[in-house]
């Protein structure tokens, strides 16, 4: 049986170079041995094989059928370490491997997928995995290492104490969507406090508090709450129809369909703050995607109409 101890990589690549060149004087040259030491370690090789690999000729030697079996197995390994090398290799300088992202919903309108398609022209050997949810998850998938970087926020409770590295993005301001024939739409911006009699088109995920019950209770009213819908498709499909008003953050104004009118909340708007966190020990290509992630700039200058 093979004692795989003795094959370590130098051993291996030993191996090939005479099984390649047919002498162990020229494999000797190549890899700086004298022809004894090469010697030596053949035979070393042949004991931990179990019998000869080489044929030794008048001029050389030749692989036996064991040899030829054994050098199939040896380039293969090689060649796997060369290429984990230069794999490794694209990591540590940002060309390569795997960058796992995580965001939160707004997060994935108009920032996180701008940002990745920067990201992947600049960096097109780098392969990205996007994962969705809300902050509080997000941390903890970061914590525990299936994160390389996640675009978080301060809402509702504000940043984890024990949150790793962050980087502040900027602020993710809230707008209003109107029905096009609402009273308030030709309003260049709307007090929240005009529309305290409004039904409100929202759905918080269970047990969390809302963007909308905070700005309405700084603006001293509490929200008429209209139907349950969580998907920002669905909630401009309700709000097209006329069914009520919803508050759309700034980072998902893209997604607004032009038969809504969006406009700017006046006074004392809440905004959350929007961060990237990262590992103690991020990845270059992390890093990288985070100094994308700053560069972004909403396209909130205009109402849709």
């Amino acid at each position: 049986m093979l004692d795989v101890n003795a094959f370590d990589t130098a051993a291996l690549r030993l191996f090939d170079e005479v099984a390649q060149s047919g002498s162990f004087t020229a494999a000797a040259e190549l890899l700086g041995y004298t022809q004894s030491a090469v010697s030596r370690r053949v035979a070393a090789l042949e004991r931990a094989a179990g019998g000869p690999l080489f044929e030794r000729l008048a001029r050389g030697v030749r692989l036996t059928p064991a040899g030829a079996a054994l050098h199939r197995h040896a380039v293969a390994v090689l060649d796997r370490l060369e290429r984990a090398g230069e794999e490794l290799a694209a990591i540590h300088d940002g060309r390569g491997g795997t960058l796992r992202v995580g965001a939160f919903a707004a997060a994935n309108v108009d920032l996180v997928p701008g940002t990745l398609k920067r990201f992947a022209e600049r960096r097109p050997g780098v392969e990205l995995r996007l994962v969705e949810g809300l902050t509080g998850w997000l941390m903890e998938r970061l914590r525990a290492g299936a994160l390389d970087v996640a675009v978080i926020s301060d809402y509702p409770a504000g940043l984890p104490a024990d949150a790793p590295r962050t980087v502040p993005l900027g602020e993710d301001r809230l707008f209003v969507a109107l029905p096009g024939g609402h009273r308030l739409a030709g309003d260049p911006d709307v007090d929240l406090r005009d529309l305290a009699e409004e039904s409100w088109i929202e759905a918080a995920p269970h047990g969390q508090p809302t963007l909308l019950v905070t700005a309405c209770a700084a603006a001293g009213f509490t929200p008429r709450s209209g139907l349950r819908v969580a998907g920002w498709s669905g909630k401009f499909g309700f709000v097209a129809a006329g069914l009520g008003v919803t508050l759309v953050p700034e980072l998902a104004v893209r997604a607004v369909p032009r038969d809504l009118v969006l406009r700017p909340l006046r006074g004392m708007a809440p905004a959350r703050k929007v961060y990237a966190a990262l590992p103690g020990d991020p990845l270059p290509a992390a890093l990288e995607l985070v100094e994308l992630l700053g560069e972004w700039k909403a396209c909130t200058t205009a109402s849709p109409t």
